[in-house]
């Protein structure tokens, strides 16, 4: 009897050769400048010789791209794209930008919208 080989997980490439050839050997990036909702924007056009997903990373973010989206994209675990993010963005061949988030005082509503609604929820 034969031992049935495992398939792989549809859509996904996780060959530890291929991820490892993708990121040079290394298994983290240098910088903590990319979280997953960090906005990425290419900042030049791909150049002969790229890596094809290099290539694909620039052409995706011609418009701001969350790091995320590149990843489920490109079918690749976040780690390895954040690796792949960190060395364009060392190029100078990518922007990185995180969201901005409302100044406490603009996301909390005043205390006479917060009265009303105490009223409001007395009186049902």
């Amino acid at each position: 009897m034969t031992t049935p080989v495992p398939r792989p997980r549809p859509g996904r490439d996780d060959d530890p050769d291929r991820l490892y050839t993708l990121t040079g050997g290394r298994s983290r990036s240098d910088s903590a400048a990319f979280d997953l909702v960090t906005l990425v924007v290419a900042e030049c056009d791909p150049t002969p010789g790229m890596q094809s997903e290099h290539v694909a990373i620039l052409r995706m973010c011609q418009l701001p791209t969350a790091v995320v989206e590149v990843s489920a994209t490109l079918n690749l675990p976040v780690s390895i794209v954040r690796i792949m993010l960190c060395d364009l963005l060392d190029t100078g061949r990518i922007s990185a930008r995180h969201p901005r988030t409302a100044r406490v005082e603009d996301r909390l509503p005043d205390t006479d919208t917060l009265e009303q609604v105490l009223v409001g929820l007395r009186n049902l």
